[in-house]
């Protein structure tokens, strides 16, 4: 059975870094496209960050010069470093991808990890 799973969030200070992780368990052939996303309480769920199979990358605007996607094919993980947070980068983030399992793209999202930004 495949599972995302994200790691890496906590509680940080404004203008300080975290690393998110996602990994991909189980028998899967490859991630192909993956994404973060974050929801924050009463706010509708927004791309933060996207990466193609070909490794092209795109951020949403607000995150732009701050966060960087970036991914390792031989540990099936997809990162999202995330540089000078600030409070309103609080959510919850999510990670989503399409892995090729045999023939056939799957979609998939993990439970999500929780990012603070306060002081």
């Amino acid at each position: 059975q495949v599972q995302l799973v994200e790691s890496g969030g906590g509680l940080v200070q404004p203008g300080g870094s975290l690393r998110l992780s996602c990994v991909a368990s189980g028998t899967i052939w490859r991630i192909n496209a993956a994404g973060w996303y974050r929801q924050a309480p009463g706010k509708e769920r927004e791309l933060v960050a996207g990466i193609t199979k070909g490794d092209m990358t795109d951020y949403a605007d607000s995150v732009k010069g701050r966060f960087t996607i970036s991914r390792d094919n031989a540990k099936n993980t997809v990162y999202l470093q995330m540089n000078n947070l600030k409070p309103e980068d609080t959510a919850r983030y999510y990670c989503n991808a399409q892995i090729k399992i045999g023939r056939n793209d799957y979609n998939f999202w993990g439970q999500g990890t929780q990012v603070t930004v306060s002081s």
